[in-house]
Order: structure tokens, then sequence, then C-alpha cells
């Protein structure tokens, strides 16, 4: 029989919107003869036995359980498509550097006429790794220095420490990450942190000291993460102008919340999807594990996304959410919404809309937006199939409002509340997308249906940041 060498396929991210396409990509090195390949290819195979090379620290048991579909491919195909699902598998796990996968006839007396090998040749990473880089954030950046522990006690765990200075806030945590084997989407975190964070709009500073512990895990085509926090959490002023409202919010206090997250997520991409749509529901239920803030809280965001002619798609969004303060005591400035700039609702300067004193925006207990885009090529085309692709025209509507509801009214007053002095926008401008990191933004904005106390942006805009209404 002749030897069918199958050399590995190109590195595939761990994960992205194209995560699960295989197979196609399959590339055959060297077949001969050609008659035995036909026999390879048409008739049943066995696939006799798995070999790893360059393994050190990395359990045997995890392994096993990303290569078992291996074993139940019948023909040809079926094993290069089924190792090279587990060679992404791997590499997922965030324990090698490099996976190469050989494919191979059985040598030695127990070797069968239609018997294959399959080896995965791999190289581990370091014990200790570091990492320095940028992120964008809503409307802000900063600068991440990382040291990671991968593969800490041979099963995939990973102990990473991360400390970040940006714009309006900096930060550092420790945190523990362990999947379960066989499923990776199903895991267990640990995080230590304290965050610094600056709010201008709010004239608020906020120094949050914590731990949460959180649980993800599939269920069907949907996501969820159960989580428990708890902060000790620390306002004061970030000048001396600041309102009474806010100097009246500073202080000290301590937040222990359950919360639930689910995410249905079919778009192509995350930062400028051309199709599908994304639905993500948030609760939290604060006071009843202990501490002195007590509320229930739910949000949502929708998106559609639909690819019209001419290579332009239309998106449609809608963001709502309520905070139902629980006990007597009011909502704290600190857990409330807050709405406007060049991420929600455009042609509004950053968290201006909604309930203020002395101009600091206190934030508001229930609110809503929507959006219609429409992304079209640039004009022309100019750099089309290259750098050019990066570039979308844009243009939108926006509309929202954000206030504090009265709860001992019914749904039809709340409704009505909401339904009032409702903001809206228009405008066009340039999209560009940073690969799948985030994506910029540079609209002109028209601001209509402006309350006193609001503060618009009217003409050019800038944004940067991952989510967008």
């Amino acid at each position: 029989m002749g030897t069918v060498h199958a050399r590995s396929l190109e590195p595939l991210p761990s994960s992205g919107p194209d995560f699960g396409g295989l197979g196609e990509e399959a590339e055959f090195v060297e077949v001969e003869p050609e008659a035995k390949q036909e026999i390879l290819e048409n008739k049943d195979v066995v696939v006799q036995h798995v070999h790893f090379d360059g393994l050190g620290r990395t359990k045997d048991d995890i392994i096993i359980c990303e290569i078992g579909d291996v074993f139940k491919a019948k023909n040809l195909i079926e094993v290069m498509r089924k190792s090279h699902e587990a060679r992404e598998k791997l590499l997922r796990l965030g324990i090698f550097r490099q996976v190469d996968v050989l494919i191979d006839t059985c040598q030695g007396n127990d070797a069968l006429p239609n018997g294959l090998d399959v080896t995965f040749e791999v190289t581990e990473l370091r014990r200790l790794t570091g990492s320095y880089n940028t992120m964008v954030g809503n409307n802000e950046g900063s600068m991440v220095l990382g040291l990671k522990l991968p593969n800490l006690l041979g099963r995939a765990e990973k102990v990473t420490f991360q400390f970040s200075y940006g714009t309006k806030e900096t930060s550092y945590g420790l945190s523990f990450f362990k999947p379960r084997p066989g499923n990776f989407e199903r895991n267990f975190s640990v995080n230590l942190y304290k965050v610094t964070g600056q709010f201008p709009w709010s004239s608020l500073r906020e120094t949050d000291r914590g731990m949460s512990a959180e649980y993800s895990f599939p269920i069907w085509k949907t996501s969820h993460t159960v989580k428990w926090e708890g902060v000790w959490r620390e306002l004061g002023c970030l000048s001396r102008t600041a309102s009474f409202a806010v100097r009246k919010e500073s202080g000290h206090s301590l937040k222990s919340s359950l919360s639930h997250a689910m995410v249905i997520d079919s778009r192509n991409s995350s930062i400028l999807p051309r199709r599908g749509a994304l639905l993500k529901v948030n609760q939290e239920l604060a006071g009843y594990t202990g501490g002195d803030v007590s509320f229930i809280k739910e949000d949502f965001e929708l998106q559609l996304n639909k690819q019209l002619i001419f290579d332009s798609v239309f998106s449609a969004s809608l963001w709502g959410g309520m905070l139902v303060p629980i006990g007597n005591k009011p909502s704290s400035i600190a857990d409330r919404f807050y709405l406007g700039g060049p991420t929600s609702v455009r042609g509004f300067s950053m968290h201006s809309i909604g309930p203020q004193s002395e101009g600091d925006y206190l934030g508001g207990e229930a609110y809503w937006a929507g959006g219609l885009h429409l992304y079209t090529p640039l004009p022309f085309r100019p750099g089309q199939g290259g750098f050019g692709e990066l570039f979308r025209t844009h243009f939108f509507l926006n509309a929202g409002n954000l206030c504090n509801l009265n709860y001992g009214e019914g749904p039809k007053a709340h409704i009505r509340k909401l339904a009032e002095c409702i903001r809206w926008s228009y405008g066009a401008g340039i999209v560009l997308r940073l690969g799948n990191i985030a994506r910029l933004e540079l609209n002109y904005c028209i601001p209509m249906g402006v309350q006193t106390g609001d503060r618009i942006c009217d003409g050019v805009q800038f944004g940067a940041g991952i989510r967008f209404l």
C-alpha cells in the first residue's frame, strides 16, 4: 500500500466568525501511486493509533478528550477532516504554540491492510509568557501588560496577571481559568481585581476592589454565564465643582450580586457584521448574598444584519434596560444606566442624556435606544480587494430615552414616560474596521429632540470601540 503524507493545515484562529470551517483546505503533499489513493479514498480505513510527539507537562486525559473523534473516521477524507478538527481543539486550549498533523499507513505486526496512524507533533508554550498590547474600549484606549502561566497543572489551567493603564481607567487583576476536559465552552474562572475609573460627565471617581467567580456553559445554540461578584466600592468627586447630588453619593459601599447572561450570536463578525443576529440578555440581583446595595437589574441588546445588493448591509439594533431598587434605599449612581455619545445615540456627548444636576449627569433607572444603519462601500470603490475593504460609508438614524420611573405606577405609565422627550439624531460618515479588535467611526451628526440639560455634539463626531448601537 502506498504512503499518504498529510502535513498539518495552515494554523486557524482559536475563535472567530469562521471557526469551524474545516475540510476543504486539506492538502495532499504526496500520494503514490494514484491507484492506491483511490483505494484509500473509496474504501473504509481504520485509525489504529494516534501518537503525540512533544508532550511535556500536559496530562493524557485532556488530550484524549480532544482527539477521540479521530478514531471514528471511516475513510481518508474523514480522517483528514477529523484530524483537522482535533488540531483546532488542541490549539483552542491555549497550551500549544504549534500543532502539526501527520497521517501515514500503519506499520508493525498488528497493522491492518487499511490501517492508518495519525501523529500530532506539538510544541508546548513556555511555563511563563508575557505580553503587551493596546486595547480600544468604548471611546477610550489603554495599554495592557500581562503575565501568563499557561497549562499550570497540565490540564489547560491558566493563571493570568494583567495591568491596564488607560485614558479613563486603570486596573490590575489576577485570574484563574479552568476548562472542562473535552468541552472547552464549559469553563470556570475566579478573578481578583482593583479598578480605578474616572467619569468626567458625572464629576465622579470610582475605585472598585473585588473578586468574582463565574461558570460558562452552552445550551443548544446559546451561551450562558452565571456569576457571583463581591466588590468594595469607593466613590469620590473628580473635581471641586462637583454637584451636591454627586457629593451625596460619595463614600463606601459593598455590593454582592448574582448575575446571569445569555448570548445568541449568529453574526459573521462581531465588529462590522454583514449578516446574522445577536441577542444578549443580562440579569443581576444584588443584596440577597450580602452587602448594603440591593436591586434587580435587567437589560438586553438585539441586533439584526442583512446583506443587500451592491455589497451594502442594513443593520437594526435595539437596547433597553431597567433597574428596580429593593427596599427604601435609592439606587447608586454607579449602578444606573447612561446614554448618549458616539457609541450609542450619536450627536450627543458621552453619557449626556437624562437626569442631571448642575451639569453632572446622574444616570437613570430605565432606558431604551434604537438604531437603523446602512453600510455601503466607499464611492468608486478605491482599494477594492485590499485596504479599501476596511472602510465603509455609514448612514444612520438613532433614537432613545433615559429616565427614572415611579415604580408605584403601572406599566402603561412607565411606557408613557419612556416615550416622552425622545432624543434622536441622524447623519452619515465613514467606518474603519480594525480587524476583529475594534472599529472607528467619523460621522457628521445632526441631533434632534434635544431637551434642557442635554449636551450635544452638533457636527463631526469621532467614536472608537467594540460595542456600537
